[in-house]
């Protein structure tokens, strides 16, 4: 009993000496203050490029025959339809689209030595996880929508005190769009994501997205600035996305669920739905 008494004492004293040396390896005071939740600082329609218009306003360098996607995505949503939009199909935004920091869709950064999470408010966005531990890019890892990040932290001014993450995000899974008017990203899921996410030097309660997305749907690569603001009463939404979703996708066509529970056209002159399994009168 003595020696069973000296062991569990000395696992104790171990595992309380491991947890101070982690501690000690994590100094909070190195890295920077990005605690609370964040929100895009521009209202209204979230938009890829939050300094453009939306729609054609966004100049997004397409490839023509993206650019001919885009263009029906607008003419179908003109008419009722969704377009190329996904969310309704409870599909997530997936990157970079989960980044707009829309105000349904606000998100906080939990910083830990080997792990930088960023989670949302809305079950459209998984969780991102951006890994700060120096690992090289995974084999055969299965794709998702938020893909696989990593991140390096960089002390720019030397103050001994992180400034910036510059992430770059791989092994993305389809199908995803810079926005919500359909602006169309290439089907080969090849995007390479590159962010630096940095506090502004006048502001700390402003927070900078710098993204560069590479993508095959595009002529070159395209930087916007996505710019969010710390919240000073934040107000945590749920939001799941099945719950009072009128939207039904029948084939290939979608229908809107009316308040009675019938099927209506989102359009004019929609064809009904296939019924030749149904006995009709």
């Amino acid at each position: 009993m003595f020696y069973q008494s000296v062991i569990a004492s000395i696992m104790i004293a171990m595992a309380m000496l491991a947890t101070v040396v982690d501690s000690h390896a994590f100094d909070e005071a190195k890295y920077p203050d990005w605690t609370g939740q964040w929100r895009a600082v521009e209202r209204g329609l979230p938009r890829y490029d939050p300094s453009k218009p939306d729609g054609r306003g966004q100049q997004a360098p397409l490839k023509p025959e993206y650019q001919a996607l885009h263009e029906a995505s607008m003419a179908d949503q003109a008419a009722g339809g969704m377009g190329l939009e996904t969310n309704y199909r409870c599909i997530p935004s997936g990157m970079p689209k989960q980044m707009n920091g829309a105000l349904g869709n606000p998100f906080e950064f939990v910083i830990t030595p080997k792990t930088v999470f960023i989670l949302f408010g809305s079950s459209l966005s998984a969780p991102r996880r951006i890994y700060t531990d120096g690992r090289a890019w995974p084999q055969n890892e299965e794709p998702t929508f938020s893909g696989y990040s990593v991140g390096s932290w960089i002390d720019e001014d030397g103050d001994g005190r992180y400034d910036v993450l510059e992430v770059e995000t791989r092994n993305l899974r389809g199908p995803r769009i810079f926005d919500d008017t359909g602006i169309p990203m290439h089907e080969d899921n090849e995007t390479i994501i590159k962010e630096r996410i940095y506090l502004d030097k006048q502001n700390p309660n402003v927070l900078h997205n710098e993204i560069t997305t590479m993508d095959h749907a595009l002529t070159r690569p395209w930087t916007v600035m996505k710019n969010y603001g710390r919240q000073d009463k934040p107000i945590w939404p749920e939001q799941n996305c099945g719950e009072g979703n009128n939207r039904v996708t029948l084939g290939k066509e979608v229908y809107f669920l009316s308040g009675d529970g019938h099927l209506m056209p989102t359009r004019r002159d929609q064809p009904a739905p296939d019924l030749r399994y149904f006995s009709r009168p």
